[in-house]
């Protein structure tokens, strides 16, 4: 022991900060669970009719026929299983090398990755940016328009194709730009996260949520359209609303921010932000391409007879599509190197942003292949009809409107654990969707009420990058955030139980 009292004291070592971890680390997680849990849930199962959907009251405890060899070659097989696992039509077993309809997600699979190259590439000409800027700058005298302005662009894009983390690149932009309007930073947060979050929570065609969900269930992305967009409508004005009331009280009266202001931040006000460079013939016509692409898109899906008459069974018209994601994978790759061409980019930067685009997108594509997995493992151990069997008796005798609002309840904390709304759709959906059928409510509902949960919980829960990394570009703290944005919350939750409990009682 040293006793010339030169040596520094010894610092304790820091304890490490807990960190959420990632969709694919929960659902690794989840996949061993219910794999575990198999060994003692008993299996059973539904008669099917003749579309596969379950008859109610004809479930029966059967056995399961597997091996502990069989069981943990479907641990093993389950990420392989997820992608493109075929379900076998005599047993209903799903494997690689069955005999039968395509289980696994290869198609939604697919569809991420193309839709992620279009959008990578469309960033890449710079146009969106250049847009959405022109925009903020041209209304920056009028400052309720601007907020309400840029708010309704953001809704928009996320709810037709899940704009979210993108705006984490604008807060550059619109912290001094609301600053210098007299508002503070909470302002910019608020139509960050809140103008992009309820477009995501409304979803109408969100192919990374309703896409998802609706595949899982078995129905079409446009099934549920018009209860979505009605939805969107309402949420999205009560949305602006609330944060330009509370943008204009805070331009009249400094001291009722929430948010507080950072050292200079009232000298700016006085400022006016740099003149943004014009929109190029190039930005005009690749914007012009993204609306015509994602209006196509919508057309191509909805199912029109049924729209326009309010017959589910409605004969399709002879001019409707009826796509699904392997006819919108195609198109999207197709649209991604059209506006790459109308870009004029080169050849080789085409094809390497096609390639980042797809490599970018990854990640929600192994998450629906993992959670795809997940139901694999239920179905061949045919604990999937037992557990729906059991939430049958919970849901057994309650309204059909009461029905659509317990799915929503239920999926809250689902989406609390699983933050990816991708996997949280691919894991679920096959539980709650034949859930529908007992209650006598369409499944688009359900997908409603599911997308909702989610889209709700992200606008709030510190497990998404969107809401922690956009309070801290801000320079706003996550405490005062909540404090924010909590009376809307509550506002939309009221909302939204609403809408999923009239959609519920109509259909």
């Amino acid at each position: 022991m040293s006793t010339t009292g030169t040596e520094a004291p010894e610092q304790e070592p820091q304890q490490k900060k807990f960190t959420f971890p990632s969709a694919l680390t929960v659902l690794a997680i989840v996949t061993v669970a219910v794999w575990l849990l198999a060994f003692l849930i008993p299996s059973g199962q539904y008669d099917r009719n003749e579309d596969g959907a379950p008859i109610e009251g004809t479930y029966k405890r059967v056995p399961s026929g597997q091996s502990f060899v069989d069981r943990l070659n479907d641990l093993f097989l389950s990420p392989v299983n997820g992608l493109y696992g075929v379900q076998d039509t005599k047993t209903g077993q799903v494997g690689p090398d069955m005999e039968g309809a395509l289980y696994g997600s290869a198609g939604v699979f697919l569809f991420v990755l193309a839709i992620g190259a279009f959008i990578t590439v469309v960033f890449a000409t710079g146009a969106l940016d250049r847009g959405i800027s022109r925009l903020a700058h041209r209304l920056r005298d009028r400052g309720w328009l601007l907020i309400a302005g840029v708010m309704a662009v953001f809704s928009v894009l996320g709810t037709v194709e899940g704009f979210a983390e993108e705006t984490l690149g604008f807060y550059g932009l619109l912290v001094p730009m609301m600053l210098a309007l007299g508002y503070d930073r909470m302002v910019a947060v608020g139509t960050a996260i809140l103008g992009a979050g309820v477009g995501v929570l409304c979803s109408t065609v969100n192919p990374f949520a309703t896409g998802v969900a609706s595949s899982a269930a078995g129905i079409s992305l446009g099934d549920g359209i018009v209860l979505r967009f009605a939805m969107w409508l309402v949420l999205t004005a009560v949305t602006i609303a609330y944060v330009v009331r509370y943008a204009t009280r805070v331009r009249k009266n400094p001291e009722r921010s929430i948010g507080g202001f950072q050292p200079g931040d009232r000298e700016k006000a006085a400022t006016r932000t740099e003149e943004v460079p014009e929109l190029t013939r190039l930005h005009k016509s690749v914007l012009v391409l993204l609306v015509l692409v994602f209006a196509f898109m919508i057309f191509s899906v909805v199912p029109w007879s049924s729209a326009l008459t309010g017959k589910a069974d409605a004969t399709p018209y002879g001019w409707e599509l009826d796509w699904s994601f392997p006819q919108l994978a195609a198109m999207f790759l197709v649209a991604a190197v059209l506006v790459g061409v109308v870009a004029r980019m080169s050849e080789p930067k085409l094809s390497s942003t096609i390639i980042q685009g797809a490599a970018d997108f990854i990640s929600p594509a192994l998450v629906i292949m993992l959670a795809r997995g997940v139901t694999v493992i239920m179905n061949n151990t045919k604990i999937t009809d037992t557990v729906l069997h059991s939430i049958e008796g919970v849901v057994k005798g309650t309204s059909s409107a009461m029905f659509a609002v317990i799915v929503f309840l239920v999926n809250l904390p689902l989406a609390f654990l699983i933050p990816s709304t991708s996997g949280h759709a691919t894991l679920a959906m096959p539980i709650l969707a034949p859930l529908a059928d007992f209650a006598g409510v369409s499944r688009a509902v359900v997908v409603t009420a599911w997308a909702a949960a989610s889209g709700w919980m992200n606008l709030w829960v510190p497990t998404t990058a969107v809401t922690i990394g956009g309070v801290a570009l801000a320079k706003v703290g996550y405490d005062k955030y909540l404090r924010f944005v909590w009376p809307l919350l509550a506002i939309l939750f009221v909302l939204i139980c609403g809408f999923v409990a009239l959609g519920a009682a109509v259909t």
